[in-house]
């Protein structure tokens, strides 16, 4: 869509180019649904009836937009591609991946946030991250455990997403569901 709007950036410069040339354009990157996706736009072109003020405007800009999203969307690819070859570099790269619901972009994530910092226990990095449940007290009154305030937020992130993530793994969702059965409710996940 990004390549029809930098070519046809206005309606009357789509209804002007019709079906056909819409659906000739798109084929290069939409090869399934290039047909039917023109076909649309014809359609909803024909039941246009009100003339928006400023269409001619926007059809100067749409363009350049269009053109600096595509820039971007490709800017990002490229970077992922970095980011997946520094992942795959790190020595705990394939400890990091194999856990269900880890992939490269969670490995990265997890990896960033705990680089060069040192976790006596799983329970320390899971205080670092704002995952362990913290005991509200004010002098003689303990109010019970509740989920912390504080933490790496997005190390918290990253963490809840691969949990919920790794629920479709077989293995993970029969613990899950066991834990749930169990009454347990401290293994629910929650939103961070």
């Amino acid at each position: 869509m990004l390549d029809l709007l930098q070519h046809y950036p206005s309606p009357a410069a789509m209804e002007a180019a019709g079906t056909l040339r819409l659906a000739t354009r798109l084929i290069k990157l939409a090869l399934r649904m290039a047909r039917r996706l023109a076909e649309e736009i014809t359609q909803a072109l024909t039941e246009q009836t009100v003339l928006v003020v400023g269409t001619n405007a926007a059809a100067t800009v749409l363009p350049r937009l269009a053109e600096q999203l595509a820039a971007l969307r490709r800017q990002r690819a490229e970077i992922t591609v970095v980011v997946d070859k520094l992942v795959d570099a790190h020595p705990l790269s394939p400890d990091v991946t194999s856990m269900p619901g880890v992939g490269i972009r969670t490995a990265a994530r997890l990896l960033t946030e705990v680089a060069g910092k040192h976790f006596e226990t799983a329970g320390h990095l899971a205080s670092y991250a704002g995952l362990a449940l913290a005991t509200r007290r004010s002098g003689s009154s303990i109010r019970g455990e509740h989920p912390p305030r504080r933490g790496k937020k997005m190390l918290k992130r990253a963490f809840f997403l691969s949990t919920f993530a790794a629920l479709r793994d077989p293995v993970s969702r029969s613990y899950y569901d066991r834990k749930i059965s169990q009454g347990n409710a401290t293994t629910k996940p929650s939103s961070p």
